[in-house]
Formats: structure tokens, C-alpha cells, sequence
């Protein structure tokens, strides 16, 4: 009988870790980020209510194509907290993508989300990578009206293969994702990575790595 006494207060203790390391539920109807705050917390402190109006729940602009003239050939357009402050604690965020015709958004990870993505013209390649020891590609071809899902802090890319142009809007769950590519952080770090640990960390010479360290 003590025995399973035991267990059951160890289990309840685990359970009431858990519960503690999880994120905290809303306390209030919305807590609008007061940008103009000193006070630092883990994301910002909230507004006072009675100044609290309908632009900040408000973002205009995914309607509009962004420019893909740059190396990658696409552009994320964001619509997170930094835009509406009323995202702030509510856990979710969106974005639009444009694509030029081979345009990618490359190879990289949301530190703090998961990210559903669904194409609203042309096609794409997308994928992601899991994690080690497999590191196994899951990818897929994407057309008009698919969705697919990328899972939090893999690394993953989406490819426009196609001749056309091409759009997706994805939504994101957390109201500040974070965004890691994995070639900028890699090669274009400041300081940057010595040149030696990178090159055996990809098998390659000291050159190589100077030579792809350049492009950023």
C-alpha cells in the first residue's frame, strides 16, 4: 500500500512539472503589447485597457505581391506582434511568401513554432529535414490549395519550380516564431566561425568555407 502511495505522489509531482513547464493560459480577454514600455519581460508587458482600440488587432498588406528581385527570389512578408500588438501572448502569427519563378525560401528553422503553409498560386517543392541520427527529408510537391505542415525547429525550405510566379500564406504558433537560416547563420555569423571548425564540420577545405563566407 505505501508502495503505491509512492507512485501515485511521484506521479502527481511529474504531472505538476509538466504543468508548470508548459505555457501559461491567458488570464484576461487580451494583454496588447505596450511597445513604449521599459520593463522587460519574456515578451511585452500590456497595455492599460482603456487605451486598448481596433488597430491594434489590426495589419494590412498581405495583399500585396512583394518584390522577389534578390538573390533568393522570394520575400516573407510578416504579420506577427511586431505588427499587431494584439497578437501579443495569443500564441499565433502569419505570413505571406512570394516566390519568383526558381525563387526559394531557403533552408531554415522556427525556433518557437510550427508553421502550416498553404499555396495560393503556383507550385511548390517544400520539405523538411528531421532530426539526428536520421535526418530524413519529407517533402512533397504543393499545388494551388494544398497544405502542408512543418514541424516546430526542423529546418525546412519551400522551391518554386515553376515558370510562374508564386504565393503562400502560412500561420505560425507563436505570436514571435523567430526565424533561423541556416547558410546566413552558418557563414554570415559576426564574428564569424572560424574557418576551421566549419571545415571539418562539412568536409571541405579552408578555402571553400572563405569562399561561401564572402557571399554574406
Amino acid at each position: 500500500m505505501a508502495s503505491r502511495l509512492l507512485f501515485l505522489l511521484a506521479l502527481l509531482a511529474m504531472t505538476c512539472c509538466c504543468a508548470v513547464a508548459s505555457d501559461p493560459s491567458l488570464l484576461q480577454d487580451f494583454c496588447v503589447a505596450d511597445k513604449m514600455s521599459q520593463v522587460n519581460v519574456n515578451g511585452f508587458t500590456c497595455k492599460d485597457a482603456k487605451d486598448v482600440v481596433a488597430e491594434d488587432f489590426f495589419f494590412s498588406g498581405l495583399h500585396v505581391a512583394a518584390n522577389t528581385n534578390n538573390k533568393q527570389g522570394s520575400v516573407v512578408t510578416a504579420a506577427n506582434v511586431a505588427q499587431i500588438p494584439g497578437l501579443n501572448t495569443m500564441g499565433i502569427s502569419m505570413v505571406r511568401i512570394d516566390y519568383a519563378p526558381k525563387g526559394q525560401n531557403p533552408p531554415h528553422t522556427h525556433p518557437r513554432a510550427t508553421e502550416i503553409l498553404a499555396v495560393l498560386e503556383g507550385s511548390l517543392y517544400v520539405g523538411f529535414v528531421t532530426s539526428n541520427p536520421n535526418n530524413t527529408l519529407i517533402s512533397k510537391v504543393l499545388n494551388k490549395g494544398d497544405v502542408f505542415v512543418f514541424p516546430k525547429g526542423l529546418v525546412h525550405f519551400q522551391f518554386n519550380y515553376g515558370t510562374e510566379n508564386a504565393v503562400a500564406l502560412a500561420a505560425l504558433s507563436s505570436q514571435n516564431p523567430g526565424v533561423i537560416t541556416i547558410a546566413n547563420t552558418v557563414f554570415g555569423s559576426e564574428p564569424s566561425i572560424t574557418d576551421g571548425i566549419l571545415a571539418k564540420a562539412f568536409q571541405v577545405d579552408k578555402k571553400t568555407v572563405n569562399c561561401i563566407q564572402s557571399q554574406f
